[in-house]
C-alpha cells in the first residue's frame, strides 16, 4: 500500500528564485549583526470553531462525537490564524482573529506582537525585517498591507519596516511554515476545535524539544473586506523599494 507522493511541479521556478534566497539570508545576517529583529509572518488555514472532525488521533477513553459534515453553517465563528515567529529565539506568537484575514487585520496582528513581547524582548529596536509568502493577506502588490505597516509600525511606533517576500511556490522555505504552524497542528490533531479557548490553550501548549514556545493572543475586532487604497495615500506612504528585485522587497519609513 502507497500513498500519494507530491512530486509533479505545475510551475516552472522562478528564474529570480535563488537571488531572492541569497538577498533575505544577506539581510537577516545584517539584521542579526546591528542587534535588530528579524520575523518570519503567514497565515494559517481558517479553521472552523465547533464540534467538527479534525484529522489525526488523540488519547482519551473515548473516541470524540463531533458532526458529520462540516457545513460551515453548523460553526459557532471561525478562526483566522496569523502567525508570527522569531527564528533567532525560537518563540511564536499566533493571532486569533474571528473576522477575515485582510492586511489590516495582518499588520494589526504584528502590532499586537509588537506591544506585548516585542518591545520587551527587543527594547533597542529600530528597524524590523519581515520575511513572509508574496500573497495572501501579505502579498507583496496589497497596497493596504503597506499602508497599514506605514501607519501601524513606523507611525505608531518609529519603526523602519524591511519587508522581503520569498517568491511564487517557494513558500515552503518560509521559516514559520515548519518551524512553528507544523507543531501547533500536531498538538491539535484529533482534537476538536470547539470554542476559542481551545484553541488558544491549544497554541499556548505547544513545545518541542528545541525549545519552542508559543503564546496566542484573541483579536474579535472586525476587518471589513474590499478597502481600496489610493494614489494619493501611497504617496504618502512612499516604500523604498530596493535596487535588488524591488517587487518583492522594499522599506517603509525612511
Amino acid at each position: 500500500m502507497r500513498v500519494n507522493r507530491k512530486s509533479i511541479a505545475q510551475t516552472r521556478q522562478h528564474p529570480d528564485r535563488n537571488e531572492q534566497f541569497h538577498y533575505i539570508a544577506r539581510l537577516k545576517q545584517e539584521f542579526q549583526d546591528r542587534g535588530q529583529p528579524h520575523i518570519s509572518v503567514d497565515s494559517k488555514k481558517r479553521e472552523l470553531v465547533g464540534p467538527f472532525y479534525n484529522k489525526g488521533r488523540a488519547w482519551r477513553q473515548e473516541a470524540a462525537e463531533v458532526f458529520t459534515h462540516d457545513f460551515p453553517s453548523y460553526a459557532s465563528g471561525v478562526a483566522l490564524l496569523y502567525g508570527i515567529y522569531e527564528p533567532i529565539r525560537n518563540k511564536g506568537t499566533m493571532v486569533v482573529g474571528t473576522s477575515h484575514d485582510t492586511p489590516a487585520f495582518a499588520v494589526d496582528a504584528i502590532g499586537l506582537w509588537l506591544k506585548t513581547f516585542g518591545w520587551s524582548a527587543y527594547p533597542a529596536m529600530t528597524d524590523l525585517l519581515i520575511t513572509c509568502d508574496g500573497g495572501g493577506s501579505n502579498s507583496c502588490r496589497a497596497r493596504l498591507w503597506k499602508l497599514a505597516l506605514y501607519h501601524r509600525l513606523f507611525r505608531e511606533h518609529g519603526i523602519k519596516v524591511t519587508v522581503c517576500h520569498y517568491p511564487t511556490g517557494a513558500s515552503k522555505y518560509n521559516p514559520i511554515e515548519r518551524r512553528l504552524f507544523s507543531f501547533v497542528t500536531l498538538n491539535w490533531a484529533g482534537v476538536p476545535l470547539r470554542d476559542y479557548e481551545t484553541i488558544l490553550n491549544r497554541i499556548r501548549t505547544t513545545k518541542t524539544t528545541p525549545g519552542l514556545s508559543v503564546e496566542a493572543i484573541l483579536n474579535t475586532a472586525d476587518y471589513p473586506l474590499g478597502i481600496k487604497v489610493d494614489d494619493v495615500q501611497m504617496q504618502k506612504v512612499d516604500p523604498d523599494y530596493h535596487g535588488t528585485l524591488p517587487r518583492w522587497n522594499y522599506t517603509i519609513g525612511n
